[in-house]
């Protein structure tokens, strides 16, 4: 993918099981597990492109929230703040070649940045 990618969608869920069931039911998306990251099912949408996964809901993470592919989490949150951003969430390592952080829009959106290769 390239810079500026929507990469993934995360949707917060209360109860995996019964989410799970939800949207494969409904959407038809392919929902499973994967090693290393048990608790967060991924979904993959039946064009194989979109997807994205159920993740545990919290009081700071309420609505779905989009991750953009960035060639630099650290310069696009550098000029992200210099516009009036702020940073909700430092780069995090996902794996040894993927990370993620997360920002908030002058407006108060949330926006998750990914920057690495996916395994």
């Amino acid at each position: 993918m390239a810079h500026g990618d929507i990469t993934h969608i995360d949707i917060p869920v209360s109860d995996l099981a019964k989410a799970q069931a939800f949207y494969s039911g409904l959407f038809g998306w392919e929902i499973s597990e994967m090693p290393g990251y048990e608790g967060y099912p991924m979904w993959q949408a039946p064009n194989k492109i979109s997807g994205g996964g159920l993740a545990p809901r919290s009081d700071d993470f309420t609505q779905p929230r989009s991750y953009v592919e960035v060639d630099s989490i650290e310069e696009t949150v550098a000029a992200a703040v210099a516009s009036g951003a702020t940073v909700l969430m430092e780069k995090q390592p996902i794996s040894e070649t993927s990370w993620w952080a997360v920002i908030s829009d002058p407006d108060g959106n949330s926006i998750g940045l990914y920057e690495g290769a996916s395994e």
